[in-house]
């Protein structure tokens, strides 16, 4: 059961060019940022991070940017930004088949090199400690660049403060987001938990 209702859009008009930016990656402003908006400096601030970490100019792909996220939110536990990477990545073309094998990335050979030790380093990072060694560092400067290994904390980074958000809120999950993931984790099942409507 949320904890706090996300407001209707509405509610503070000035924001609305940061809800809409949503509408473009995810097809609506998500119950976050509408639970978020009570404090609409934060949201402002969010949406620039968002933009920052979510670059279209960036050099990691946008797609396989969510599939990080996804990562990084099932190393922290949260269903919420789970299902919403994986809406996310969908709807930057990443396949049904790749969304679906995204937790077998070691040995799937739907990934690539590079993108396996992304994942185990965005893993390695969420964890709580930190599990990032300089083993696997140096193994993911053999695949990414600088600027590359950067965009991927960034990831990281970001869903670390939506992990937390999201989970201490319980954030009512959206049905989009609650149907790819479903779709993705036939197999072992997917439930919105405290999510749930």
């Amino acid at each position: 059961m949320t904890r706090l209702l996300p407001l209707p859009p509405e509610s503070t008009p000035e924001l609305k060019s940061h809800f809409d930016f949503f509408l473009g990656t995810l097809g609506f402003t998500p119950n976050s940022v509408l639970t978020m908006q009570r404090k609409p400096k934060l949201v402002q601030a969010f949406a620039q991070l968002n933009a920052a970490v979510m670059d279209p100019a960036g050099e990691v792909e946008l797609g396989f940017r969510r599939l990080i996220g996804h990562v990084a939110s099932k190393a922290a536990g949260c269903v919420y930004c789970q299902a919403h990477t994986l809406l996310g990545a969908s709807n930057f073309g990443v396949s049904e088949e790749k969304l679906a094998a995204v937790w077998n990335f070691e040995t799937s050979p739907l990934f690539t090199a590079a993108e396996r030790v992304a994942l185990e380093f965005a893993l390695a990072a969420a964890s709580q400690p930190n599990a990032v060694t300089d083993e696997i560092f140096a193994r993911l400067r053999g695949h990414w660049s600088e600027v590359q290994i950067v965009e991927i904390l960034g990831v990281v980074a970001m869903f670390g403060f939506l992990n937390r958000w999201n989970d201490s809120m319980a954030t009512p999950l959206e049905a989009p987001a609650l149907a790819v993931a479903q779709r993705a984790s036939a197999e072992r099942g997917f439930s919105a938990g405290k999510h749930g409507r």
